[in-house]
C-alpha cells in the first residue's frame, strides 16, 4: 500500500490536496502481518477502530459516508 500512496502522493495528487490515506482491512488479528505491513512507514500512522469482526458492506459505506462529510465541514471552515 505504501508504493501506491507514495505513487498517488507524487503522481496524482493536486498540490494543494491533503496527502492520500490507505484503509486495511484485516479478517484476523496478527501482530506479525500487522507489524511487516506498518514496518517503514510514516509515524502518523493511526489504528482508528479494532473490531473482532469485519462489518457490514453497508457499515463500511456509512463510515465512509461519515468521514466524507467531517472533511467537507473541515474545508468549509
Amino acid at each position: 500500500m505504501n508504493f501506491y500512496l507514495n505513487y498517488l502522493k507524487d503522481q496524482v495528487a493536486y498540490p494543494d490536496e491533503n496527502v492520500p490515506i490507505g484503509i486495511i482491512l484485516c479478517a484476523e488479528k496478527d501482530a506479525e502481518e500487522a507489524r511487516y505491513a506498518t514496518a517503514g512507514l510514516d509515524k502518523h500512522l493511526f489504528v482508528s477502530q479494532y473490531l473482532i469482526k469485519l462489518p457490514s458492506e453497508e457499515q463500511l459505506k456509512q463510515w465512509l459516508r461519515d468521514e466524507q462529510i467531517i472533511l467537507e465541514q473541515l474545508m468549509d471552515k
